[in-house]
């Protein structure tokens, strides 16, 4: 087989990883966590069964990223199985700045508990498990699921496609229904915290049971943790909404609803300070103002395209079905 890996051609004979063919082309190296094989993010461990393009991935990618993320978010669900056997598992992908995984669970995750739960993912780190893909027929893997009492894995099961690969990984006494790819072994992830616990619906949808949602991040080496966090501490000091109440421009009450600021006499000043400056602006440079009424016939909204979209945001005034006398607010 001929492998096109960075600025090498190189031919091997089957069988043959993703990483041997990369160590081949000495392109391996600590830092990589992943490969692009014919510009799908694989694995290392995945097999080479055809001629291919591979880009080996490291944490500076975005792929590289969610890669490392998401084993560690797997991390995070064995030492909550571990300590709480129990606990349901949902879903735990990786998300911009780390990773979560939602549990279904009767102890509360207090911040103490996410303490003892960092403490059981060092120890799965520092046991070096290996991490194994497999795949398993559709009755196996919902037989499976159900073995291990896990409901929500199972509802998962049923809705994959016909014919589609039913992927899960082996972690040491850990298995999980995932489409991947993971690292290696779970001893890459060297820095990680768990940073808060919320609660989240099943499937994000209000009617169904409330989870808990822990959150967290993660990555190669301590130093890189502890700049990120240094960034969020310092990101938290300037926040908006910190400082408008501090400087006395804003401030909110549950009567009116959280998100809907009632602007305090210097916050008030500086909008008709901005809004007198733009006018000013908009008078030298020659522009004409025109204001258009805030109730109008349904007949515009629709002209506009506002009534097929935004119709659940508006405020009708009248019957909407009697189209000749009513109007709305948008």
């Amino acid at each position: 087989m001929k492998f096109k890996i960075l600025d090498k051609e190189i031919e091997l004979e089957a069988p043959v990883t993703v990483y041997e063919a990369l160590r081949a082309a000495e392109a391996s190296n600590n830092k990589v966590l992943a490969a692009k094989v014919n510009g799908e993010v694989s694995e290392l461990t995945s097999p080479l069964n055809a001629d291919a393009e591979i880009i080996p991935l490291t944490f500076d990618d975005a792929e590289g990223k969610t890669v490392f993320r998401h084993t560690a978010s797997h991390i995070m669900a064995q030492a909550v199985k571990r300590l709480y056997p129990e606990a349901k598992l949902t879903i735990g992908p990786a998300v911009d700045d780390g990773f979560y995984y939602d549990f279904d669970s009767d102890i509360s995750f207090t911040p103490e508990i996410l303490t003892k739960i960092e403490g059981e993912m060092k120890k799965i780190v520092k046991e070096n498990l290996k991490i194994e893909r497999f795949l398993l027929p559709r009755d196996e893997a919902i037989k499976l699921m159900e073995e291990k009492n896990e409901p929500y894995k199972v509802l998962l099961i049923a809705r994959i496609p016909e014919g589609e690969d039913i992927s899960f990984y082996r972690q040491g006494d850990f298995v999980d229904l995932c489409a991947g790819p993971h690292l290696f072994s779970t001893g890459a992830v060297k820095a990680f915290k768990l940073t808060q616990c919320t609660g989240a619906y099943w499937e994000g949808k209000s009617e169904n049971k409330m989870l808990q949602r822990i959150y967290g991040i993660a990555y190669p080496n301590k130093a890189d943790m502890e700049e990120y966090i240094a960034r969020v501490e310092d990101a938290k000091k300037r926040d908006h909404n910190k400082l408008g109440r501090e400087l006395e421009l804003f401030t909110t009450s549950d009567l009116i609803g959280q998100g809907l600021p009632i602007m305090l006499p210097k916050g008030a000043r500086m909008i008709q300070t901005l809004q007198r400056f733009v006018e000013d602006e908009e008078q030298k440079r020659g522009w004409l103002l025109t204001k258009t009424p805030y109730m109008a016939k349904s007949d515009l909204y629709k002209v506009s395209g506002h009534w097929d979209h935004y119709l659940d945001g508006m405020f009708v005034l009248g019957d909407p079905e009697d189209k000749e006398i009513w109007h709305f607010v948008l």
